[in-house]
């Protein structure tokens, strides 16, 4: 009886390690190059590539992905991947903190579908984290405008990040204002702001501002305390002016260049700060239109590259066919050839079309910035300045499973936010 027993229990032990073989031939398969294959649930999955942007600088590795998060990082090939990208470039999502819209949709239209469709398929431009940015308008607009974000926040929507609203305006210097509407510029106060941020039932996380508007700055001190990112554009600031604005709270400069004093040799303007001052950030839009690539080379290596943050400062006319009428902030705008937006009639730009992987290719290209400070303004930089870096910005365990497969010509391949493919 005992031998017996003994027989059945060795019968059942190898008809179990037939099954699970079998089983382990469905999970895992073989590539051409004989690496293992694996199939897994969606969202629960390993991907590789022989260039995974890590620790600045491009390594032989594969992910390992598990309910939007990446689980572990181990060396290429050393387990079966669901998805092998070859030789092309994993980086971390690009995070664009300025911009206004696409798709034909503007942050300030309110309109829940319309942002649902612009975070859906920003992806395709490589965006997995994104600040919709208000433009300067009256206050029932803008109020609709950041309730709107609340919601869709609130009720759900996919695709890339909403990271938190850009409050751009009305707190703007009337000679600096560009494109925004000069009949809806208010001086800053403290009362309002906070009503339009319980309006966005707390999303407002980076405002521009002009600092020399800011009374004893009182905004510029009450946003930092309440862990709202001061950005100082559209401003007629000196650059003591602006010294003091960094010194009550500013961290950060909206499009540099743009909007704001120049730099000259005895009046150095907001221009000289941006380039002075190296551990804030500064913004940048990287069309080699908007600032010429000379410019750029001069602004990028003078910031560094741990605080030049780069934007697309997009309008609605991004990704929509060429011709149309839109406007910005009420006012009618056209596109030029180059895909700058201009006021209708007049020489003052109003915006872009930029997308963000082509703002990479003109500031690696170009600009001829190094590739490692070129990923770092439209990654761990914006990541950093909005306090989300450790989640956000960068290929390492623990982090959100954000990241863009790029061809060397910059196109995207793919795109996963948190985890999901989305293209």
């Amino acid at each position: 009886m005992k031998s017996g027993s003994k027989v059945k229990k060795i019968f059942i032990f190898t008809l179990l390690l037939l099954i699970f073989g079998a089983r382990m031939d469905i999970l895992v398969g073989r590539d051409n190059n004989g690496q293992g294959i694996c199939t897994r649930e969606e969202n629960d999955m390993i991907l590789r590539s022989r260039r995974v942007w890590i620790g600045g600088q491009f390594v032989e590795a594969q992910l390992e992905i598990r309910e939007g998060k990446i689980q572990g990082i181990s060396p290429y090939g050393s387990r079966g991947a669901d998805e092998d990208y070859g030789s092309k470039r994993v980086v971390p999502g690009f995070i664009d903190v300025h911009t206004h819209g696409a798709y034909g949709f503007d942050t300030n239209d309110g309109e829940p579908e319309g942002l649902r469709n612009w975070m859906r398929r920003i992806p395709e431009e490589g965006v997995t984290g994104i600040l919709p940015t208000t433009v300067t308008q009256m206050p029932e607009v803008l109020t609709k405008a950041v309730a709107n974000v609340a919601s869709v926040v609130r009720e759900g929507y996919e695709g890339a990040e909403i990271l938190g609203i850009h409050f751009e305006g009305p707190y703007l210097d009337m000679e600096y204002k560009g494109a925004q509407p000069p009949e809806a510029i208010a001086r800053p106060s403290v009362e309002q702001f906070e009503m339009y941020q319980k309006a966005a039932e707390g999303l407002i996380r980076y405002i521009t501002l002009a600092p020399e508007h800011d009374t004893d700055f009182a905004l510029t001190r009450h946003c930092k305390s309440t862990g709202v990112v001061v950005s100082m554009g559209h401003s007629s600031a000196s650059y003591e002016q602006a010294m003091m604005g960094i010194a009550n709270g500013a961290t950060s400069m909206t499009h540099v260049y743009n909007g704001m004093t120049g730099l000259r040799h005895r009046n150095p303007g907001l221009v000289g700060a941006a380039f002075r001052v190296r551990d804030i950030y500064g913004e940048i839009i990287c069309d080699g239109c908007h600032s010429h690539v000379a410019a750029l080379n001069d602004y990028v290596n003078s910031k560094g590259r741990d605080y030049t943050i780069m934007i697309s400062d997009s309008l609605r006319a991004k990704h929509c066919p060429p011709g149309g009428d839109y406007e910005l902030g009420g006012h009618p705008i056209e596109i030029s050839d180059s895909g700058l937006a201009y006021l209708k009639g007049t020489k003052t730009i109003a915006g872009s079309t930029l997308s963000m992987n082509r703002g990479l290719k003109v500031l690696v290209e170009d600009a001829l910035i190094p590739f490692d400070a070129a990923l770092n303004s439209c990654t761990i930089n914006p990541a950093r300045c909005l306090g989300v870096d450790n989640r956000k910005g960068k290929l390492a365990a623990g982090h959100d499973a954000d990241l863009v497969v790029l061809e060397d010509n910059y196109e995207v391949c793919q795109t996963y936010c948190r985890g999901v493919k989305m293209l």
